[in-house]
């Protein structure tokens, strides 16, 4: 490795967590996020040296570039969802102490109910909005990406603004009060009385769990506290009461979640694994979200 290329190393690693938190903003997949940034290093590694050193800023041109492979990985997506079974949830990013990705889920923008807003948009709804309102990138880079001019380039960030706007996902609250609200839930769900459930679950609360059609998990979203209740307590009971369901906490997306081993009691149901997402609003649990799918759990360590 010559001198140039040894620097080009050094320069795109400290680039990487970077481009790790666009691209997995962009597409809510761990797997395609790595993807996109090991492609735009073979992209960049492939070009001469003359064309390397008209690059005048790596870091912006490496995010392009990323924009450019994620932008296509999503409108693929939008045609394999439509065959899609049950509701769709992004890919669970689970971090540690000294993890290498914690710069990436202390943004705001990577918890799960955000991105579950941003999976609504359209592929480019969401590329211009993403880069420009969380990562700053000017229109005349985002039309290049997109390919499209710079006021449509404007006009699809305006769009994705407003709809996420619209949804209004619920904010993080601080580690504390998760802490807290989860704690008394699970205790309200290991005895098995539905209204103290309901009590601490918010009035528009859902449940999503998204098995892609290959392992259990609630089909259709699940509205409201009472049957949301009704569910979870049926759940309990159903594979062998509330400790099965308690699981492990973990970082989910840089909030706190659990971990669910899969479970095989004598006297209970089996269950697969899964890891459960929660969004709190007004000191209640206003969503809970079931990633069962295994090809979304490929890297979690149960």
């Amino acid at each position: 490795m010559t001198a140039a290329e040894q620097t080009l190393a050094v320069e795109f690693s400290e680039h990487r967590s970077h481009l790790i938190g666009v691209a997995y903003r962009l597409t809510s997949s761990v797997a395609d996020a790595e993807d996109a940034v090991q492609e735009s290093w073979l992209r960049v590694t492939g070009l001469s040296a003359s064309a390397r050193a008209e690059i005048r800023d790596l870091r912006a041109w490496l995010t392009t570039v990323v924009s450019r492979i994620c932008l296509d990985r999503l409108r693929s997506a939008v045609v394999q969802r439509e065959r899609y079974v049950g509701p769709w949830l992004p890919e669970p990013l689970i971090t540690g102490p000294d993890d290498p990705l914690d710069a990436v889920v202390r943004d705001d923008g990577v918890r799960m109910a955000a991105l579950v807003v941003l999976d609504r948009l359209s592929p480019e709804q969401r590329v211009a909005f993403v880069l420009h309102d969380a990562f700053g990138v000017p229109f005349t880079d985002i039309a290049g990406a997109l390919g499209v001019s710079v006021a449509a380039a404007r006009q699809h960030a305006s769009r994705g603004r407003r709809a996420a706007a619209a949804a209004d996902p619920p904010p993080r609250v601080a580690m504390s009060e998760q802490r807290d609200v989860l704690e008394r839930f699970l205790t309200a769900l290991a005895s098995g009385d539905v209204n103290a459930v309901a009590r601490l679950l918010h009035p528009d609360v859902v449940a999503i769990g998204d098995g892609g059609g290959r392992v259990s998990t609630a089909l259709n979203v699940i509205s409201g506290a009472d049957k949301v209740a009704r569910f979870l307590v049926g759940l309990a009971r159903k594979y062998g009461g509330a400790r099965q369901l308690a699981g492990r906490e973990a970082l989910v997306n840089g909030d706190l979640g659990l971990l669910l081993p899969g479970s095989s009691g004598p006297g209970s149901t089996p269950r697969a694994p899964r890891v459960n997402a929660f969004a709190i609003r007004d000191g209640l649990v206003v969503a809970l979200y079931d990633v069962a799918n295994p090809d979304k759990l490929t890297g979690v360590d149960f």
